[in-house]
């Protein structure tokens, strides 16, 4: 686990735009830090999905989510940023998820303007609050951080319900409020996408003079949003990339195909060729590692 992980988080995305592929547990975060990612994002969708079976409807609680982020974090030697809903509450509620979330070791959260219950970003039928209740729960958040170092995004839902101009115009008010970056979720277009970046270029307390606002892209599957290359994205003045749900979809489709074979036909055989080795897995989880502690505990 990194020492001061919203550091190294920033002095990621000041450098470069960076890519962010959702993990869904701990050995997949380790996958993803393995096959050379600079940090990871756990996505709230993946939690509801993977460890509690359930739709992203806002259905897990604050413990619950540190728990995982714990895990997750444990697991790796990068930055980690989470979705972290609607901080589960009002501005107080909010002040605390920021405390309970970084003691975690993340380096970062993203907070949404939706309603709770919220829905996946991505759905019809999606409500916000009104942009003043959105900048007193930013502004406990920051005021919570026990690090300023600690990322605090504002995620914006409102492109669907009111529109890309209101969109716009609560991202200005929430970066003034203090928020180190703004996540617009389901723009609709490539244009749109360039647009938003221009419009809040320069804009917020947290920004140099004449400098672009962190901004995130999500890049999720099947969703409102094309899927534009992060070489684009990086053009256009996005900062971070996510991909939260990409190796969930990925594994469970697998894991769909490969259980319909063995019940169809009584043996996994056929599937061996595609499936990660005994091997490969233990050198994953670090088993030499653990061997080497396990040598230095008996004298061996």
């Amino acid at each position: 686990m990194l020492s001061n992980p919203g550091r190294r988080l920033r002095d990621l995305f000041s450098a470069d735009v960076v890519p962010m592929p959702g993990a869904f547990n701990a050995l997949c975060a380790r996958a993803i830090e393995r096959a050379g990612f600079p940090a990871v994002y756990i996505s709230g969708a993946g939690l509801s999905n993977a460890v509690f079976g359930l739709p992203d409807v806002g259905l897990f609680t604050l413990t619950e989510a540190a728990a995982h982020a714990r895990a997750i974090c444990a697991a790796v030697n990068v930055p980690v940023l989470a979705d972290a809903d609607t901080g589960f509450g009002e501005a107080i509620n909010a002040a605390r998820t920021v405390v309970e979330l970084e003691r975690c070791g993340l380096a970062g959260i993203h907070v949404e303007d939706q309603v709770l219950p919220k829905k996946c970003g991505h759905l019809d039928g999606k409500e916000v609050v009104p942009p003043e209740a959105m900048v007193e729960k930013l502004r406990a958040a920051i005021a919570a951080r026990l690090r300023a170092d600690f990322v605090v995004i504002a995620r914006t839902d409102a492109r669907a319900i009111e529109g890309f101009d209101r969109a716009v115009d609560r991202a200005k008010r929430y970066l003034d409020a203090g928020a180190d970056g703004i996540f617009p979720e389901a723009l609709q277009s490539a244009e749109e996408f360039e647009r938003f970046a221009r419009a809040l270029h320069g804009c917020g307390a947290t920004s140099s003079p004449g400098a672009p606002p962190v901004l995130i892209a999500n890049m999720t599957e099947f969703g409102k949003s094309p899927l534009l290359p992060l070489s684009q994205l990086a053009s256009l003045g996005y900062r971070i990339v996510i991909y939260p749900q990409t190796a969930l979809r990925v594994a469970f489709s697998a894991i769909t195909a490969v259980l319909a074979d063995l019940k169809a036909t009584g043996t996994q055989t056929v599937w061996l060729d595609r499936m990660q080795t005994r091997a490969a897995l233990y050198e994953l989880l670090d088993y030499d590692g653990l061997n080497r502690i396990d040598r230095a505990a008996t004298g061996g």
